[in-house]
C-alpha cells in the first residue's frame, strides 16, 4: 500500500490509513476477522515449525542462536516478512499485545542474523558460514526479492507501531543494496533481480522517510535492468523496459514489475513509462486476464516475442493472446496479488474508474478463492474448472492444502486480506474517492497543498451488504464540532462499477428526508465516477442502488476454451456449480437456457453464509451409443430434460469436498430451445 506521508508530483491522492478505516460488518470484515483468528495463527506455526518450513529456524541458525544448514526455500525470508504485515495489520487492530511483543523479538532476531554491511539473506549467510553458498551467485535465489519485502514490512510497522527498529534493519539493508547497484553501473556487470518486488519496497522507504536518496536508487534500479546481458523474457528484461508493448513473461513477475514502474511514475514524471504501462496494463485485461481476475495462464509457456528459432520457455507465464485454459489455469494466487498492487497504483495516478474494477474483481474473486473459508489451506494455482479425474497429473493439487511446498502465495494473501479496508477510499484535496465498497466507518483527512493531512473531523459511514446487495447508504457523522464546520464543501466521487446496468443515485436532506440530487443509471455510466457536492455533510445521506441482477457473460471467439459457454455474474461476483449441487453423473452434460431465471438464495457454506443462485438448468440424456471415453464420435441428436441447480460464488468454492466445478458452462439460446421444442 502506498503509504499517508506520500508527496506526489502527480494527482496527489492517499488512500485512507489502516488505523483510519474500519470494516463493521459484510463479507469484508468476515474475512478480516478469519485471517487474525485463522490466517495469521496457522501460518505463524507453518513458518515456526522446523520440520514444516525451516524458515524460522534458518534465521536463528543465521543469527548464531541455533546450529545446522539452511533448508526450506530460497524466498522464505520475503515470505515470513509477508506474514509479518498480516501480522502486524491484525495485532494493531485486535491489539493483540502478546503477538506484538513476539513480532519484537522476530524483529530483533532478523537484526541479529543481519552482517555488519546491511546483507540479510539467511541461505547464503549460513552458506558463506559452511562453506557452501555465495552472495549474489544466481538470481534465482531471490536475494533483493527477499530485501523488497523486508522494505515494506518494515515500513508498514514503523506506520503502525511507531517503533524503528525494524526499519532500522531495512535502511541497513537498503545501503548495501545501494553499494550494490553503484557496483554494477560501475562495472557495467548488471544482473535483474527476479521478482523485482525492492522497487515497491525502495519507494515506501522514501516516503516512509523522506529520504530522496532511496527513490533515487529505485530510478537506477530500473534503469540499469536495461543493461543487462542476455536477458529473459521471463524476467521481462530480453527487451527495454521502454519497449515493452504487450505482457508477457512469468506473471508474478511481470505484476511487481510493472507495480514498482508505477511507483516511479507517482513520484517521478516518466512519460515514456507511464506509456509502456498503459500498453501492458490494455494488454492484459482485453487479452491476457481470466474473467476471475486470474493471471498467468500456463505453467510453462513459449514467449510470444519470439517465433520458432527465438522463442523462450517462461515459467508461470502469460501466454498468447486469449490463451486461456480452464482446467490447467495456473493462475498462480501471488500473480493476482501483484495484480491488485499494480491496480492500485495506475489508480492512483490516473482516478480512473477501470482500475478499481480490476482490482475489486481480482479480490473478490480469484484472491478470496485462493483461502478455504475458514482460513487454513489454500491454493497455489486457480482453476476454472475441476475434473472428478483427470487423465494427467497437474502441477500442484486439485484441492486446498494447509502447507504447500512454494509458501509464497499464503502470507501474500494474508497481507491482502488484512489491509483490504487500505482499498475502501482515497482522497485527495478536493474530496473523498470510493473504491471497494463494504460495510465500514471512515477517519476523513484531506492532504493538504503540501502534502500533510488536514483533519476533517468527518467519519464517514457506509452500509451495505454489498457484494451480495447493491443498496448501499452513506452517511457522515462529526467527530470534531468546530472541525467539522470548518471542513466547508468537498465532493465525494461515487464508483459506478463496469458491471452496472441500471440503478440510482440519491442525494437527502436527512432533516426534510427530500432529495435534493438524483441520478438515473444506466449502462453507460459503468466504469465511471459521479461527483456529488456535500455541504452540510451532516445533514446529508447519499443513497445508492446498484441493481444487482444475475448476468451471462461470453468470452471473446478467440479464447477458444470457452466457445460456445457462458458464466454467470452477479454485482461484482463470478459465479460458479459444483458437482454436489446438480443431481447431475457429471457437470459435463449441463447447459444453461439463454433466457434462464437466476434467483438469489441464501446459503450457508463452513458456517458463513453466502449468496447462491438457484434456477433451472439443462441436463443432456444420453443416447444409446454415446462413448464417454471416445476421442471422436458420431454425433446424435441430443435431449434435455430440466433440473434445478445451485451456483454459488467462486471465491466459496471447494470448501466441501472433492467435486467437479465449472464456471463456463454450454449455452443453449432460447430461440433454438423453442425451435426445438416445435420440432
Amino acid at each position: 500500500m502506498l503509504t499517508d506521508t506520500r508527496k506526489s508530483p502527480n494527482a496527489g491522492l492517499q488512500g485512507l490509513p489502516f488505523s483510519d478505516v474500519e470494516w463493521t460488518g459484510g463479507l469484508y470484515k468476515e474475512r478480516f476477522d478469519t485471517c487474525t483468528a485463522s490466517m495469521v495463527p496457522h501460518l505463524q506455526k507453518m513458518f515456526e515449525s522446523r520440520d514444516i518450513s525451516h524458515v524460522l529456524e534458518n534465521f536463528k541458525i543465521a543469527a548464531g542462536d541455533a546450529d545446522g544448514d539452511f533448508e526450506g526455500t530460497v524466498f522464505g525470508d520475503g515470505d515470513f516478512y509477508k506474514w509479518m504485515e498480516a501480522a502486524v495489520y491484525t495485532a494493531v487492530r485486535s491489539d493483540n499485545r502478546e503477538l506484538l511483543e513476539r513480532l519484537e523479538e522476530y524483529v530483533a532476531l532478523i537484526g541479529k542474523a543481519q552482517q555488519p554491511d546491511g546483507y540479510i539473506s539467511t541461505k547464503q549467510i549460513i552458506g558463506e558460514r559452511n562453506g557452501k553458498a555465495a552472495r549474489l551467485g544466481d538470481i534465482n535465489d531471490f536475494e533483493v526479492y527477499n530485501f523488497g519485502h523486508l522494505f515494506t514490512s518494515a515500513c508498514l510497522y514503523k506506520r503502525l507501531t511507531g517503533k524503528d527498529s525494524f526499519l532500522t534493519i531495512a535502511r541497513k539493508a537498503a545501503g548495501y543494496l545501494k553499494n550494490l547497484y553503484d557496483r554494477a553501473e560501475e562495472s557495467g556487470e548488471v544482473q535483474t533481480a527476479v521478482c523485482p518486488s525492492h522497487y515497491m519496497g525502495l519507494a515506501e522507504l522514501y516516503r516512509t522517510t523522506g529520504d530522496r536518496d532511496y527513490l533515487e536508487l529505485l530510478k537506477k534500479a530500473v534503469t540499469l535492468r536495461d543493461s543487462v546481458k542476455e536477458g529473459l523474457d521471463d524476467n521481462q528484461d530480453r527487451l527495454p523496459l521502454k519497449e515493452h508493448d504487450r505482457i508477457i513473461g512469468h506473471a508474478v513477475r511481470a505484476n511487481y514489475l510493472y507495480a514498482g514502474v508505477a511507483d516511479l511514475c507517482l513520484e517521478e514524471e516518466e512519460p515514456e513509462l507511464a506509456e509502456v504501462l498503459h500498453k501492458v496494463w490494455n494488454s492484459l485485461v482485453t487479452q491476457k486476464m481470466y474473467i476471475t481476475g486470474g493471471c498467468g495462464a500456463l505453467y510453462n509457456g513459449a514467449s510470444p516475442y519470439g517465433n520458432f528459432f527465438t522463442h523462450q520457455l517462461v515459467h508461470q507465464a502469460y501466454g498468447y493472446e486469449y490463451q486461456l485454459p480452464n482446467v490447467t489455469a495456473y493462475n498462480e494466487t501471488c500473480a493476482s496479488v501483484g495484480g491488485v498492487y499494480w491496480a492500485w497504483r495506475m489508480f492512483c495516478l490516473e482516478k480512473r474508474a477501470e482500475y478499481v474494477d480490476v482490482l475489486e474483481r481480482m479480490i473478490l474473486n480469484v484472491n478470496l478463492a485462493a483461502v478455504s473459508m475458514d482460513g487454513r489451506r489454500f491454493f497455489y494455482e486457480n482453476m476454472l474448472r475441476r475434473a472428478k479425474k483427470l487423465p494427467y497429473e497437474l502441477i500442484w493439487g486439485q484441492e486446498r492444502a494447509e502447507y504447500i511446498l512454494s509458501y509464497c502465495c499464503p502470507p501474500n494473501l494474508a497481507r491482502l486480506m488484512a489491509q483490504m479496508s487500505e482499498y475502501a477510499y482515497a482522497v485527495d484535496e478536493d474530496g473523498i474517492y470510493t473504491l471497494l465498497y463494504g460495510a465500514s466507518r471512515a477517519r476523513v483527512a484531506f492532504p493538504g497543498k503540501d502534502g500533510e493531512k488536514q483533519d476533517s473531523g468527518l467519519i464517514l459511514v457506509q452500509e451495505t451488504g454489498y457484494p451480495y446487495d447493491g443498496n448501499i447508504r452513506f452517511t457522515f457523522e462529526e467527530e470534531e464540532t468546530q472541525a467539522l464546520k470548518s471542513c466547508g464543501s468537498f465532493s465525494l466521487h461515487l464508483r459506478i462499477p463496469s458491471w452496472v446496468r441500471n440503478g440510482t443515485v440519491r442525494c437527502r436532506n436527512r432533516r426534510t428526508g427530500e432529495d435534493e440530487e438524483s441520478y438515473s443509471l444506466s449502462r453507460k455510466d459503468g466504469g465511471t465516477y459521479i461527483c456529488l457536492k456535500i455541504e452540510d455533510p451532516k445533514n446529508r445521506e447519499i443513497l445508492v442502488d446498484f441493481a444487482m441482477e444475475a448476468r451471462l457473460t461470453c468470452a471473446h471467439p478467440l479464447v477458444e476454451e470457452d466457445s460456445g459457454q457462458v458464466a454467470v455474474e452477479r454485482g461484482p461476483l463470478v459465479y460458479c456449480i459444483e458437482g454436489m449441487d446438480a443431481a447431475a453423473e457429471t457437470l459435463d452434460d449441463l447447459m444453461i437456457p439463454s433466457d434462464i431465471r437466476l434467483e438469489p438464495e441464501d446459503f450457508v457454506i463452513e458456517g458463513r453464509t453466502v449468496t447462491s443462485l438457484k434456477g433451472s438448468f439443462l441436463l443432456r440424456k444420453r443416447e444409446d451409443g454415446y462413448d464417454r471415453n471416445a476421442l471422436y464420435q458420431d454425433y446424435g441428436n441430443r435431449e434435455y430434460e430440466e433440473i434445478t441447480a445451485r451456483m454459488i460464488p467462486y471465491f466459496a468454492w471447494d470448501n466441501r469436498g472433492m467435486d467437479e466445478m465449472r464456471v463456463w458452462l454450454p449455452v443453449m439460446d432460447a430461440g433454438e430451445r423453442r425451435a426445438g421444442r416445435e420440432n
